[in-house]
């Protein structure tokens, strides 16, 4: 069965969409923005979703690095594989679309890992917003080029130095 429960971020509104209880999507929409069309998400609830709403506080408030959810995503194999080796990106840390597909084994795969990305549905929770163009730039994002700034400059504000050496290692939950 699939439900939904819209919460509020510093980043504006977010959906939290599971499938039989595992997280499968994140939506993001600005603050003030429209609410979500509902009849696609399934029933909304208020139960069922503690873990991701606690997780997603703690990571805003810059208490937690990354996230232990049970969660849902298919995708291709190659998908798949960007998503994991994203997850491995470390808290406060930022790789270019060419530095994962060289660590995937082909540099010039940069294109299908932005295409990869982009078929991610689990916004902030896998953190796509950690990968950037080459020379640093802020290149596509779901969630828009701001929420993407927003969420690096939350990993790099000096207030988190402690969850950053903390979380150095990546897929270590705070």
């Amino acid at each position: 069965m699939r439900t939904h429960k819209v919460i509020y971020s510093p980043l504006g509104i977010l959906t939290l969409i599971a499938e039989d209880g595992a997280l499968i999507a994140v939506e993001t929409a600005p603050m003030g923005g429209e609410l979500p069309d509902t009849a696609r998400l399934g029933l909304a609830a208020e139960n069922g979703f503690e873990a991701a709403e606690r997780q997603f506080e703690e990571y805003f408030a810059g208490r937690r690095c990354c996230f232990d959810l049970q969660v849902l995503q298919a995708g291709t194999p190659f998908q798949e594989r960007v998503w994991e080796a994203v997850k491995a990106i470390p808290y406060g840390q930022t790789r270019t679309y060419k530095q994962l597909a060289l660590a995937l084994g082909d540099s010039s795969k940069a294109r299908g890992v932005g295409a990869a990305l982009s078929r991610s549905t689990l916004d902030i929770v896998v953190p796509t917003h950690r990968v950037v163009g080459s020379k640093g730039a802020l290149t596509g994002y779901s969630g828009g080029v701001d929420a993407k700034r927003a969420l690096l400059e939350l990993e790099a504000a000096p207030g988190n130095e402690v969850l950053r050496q903390q979380c150095s290692g990546a897929g270590v939950p705070a």
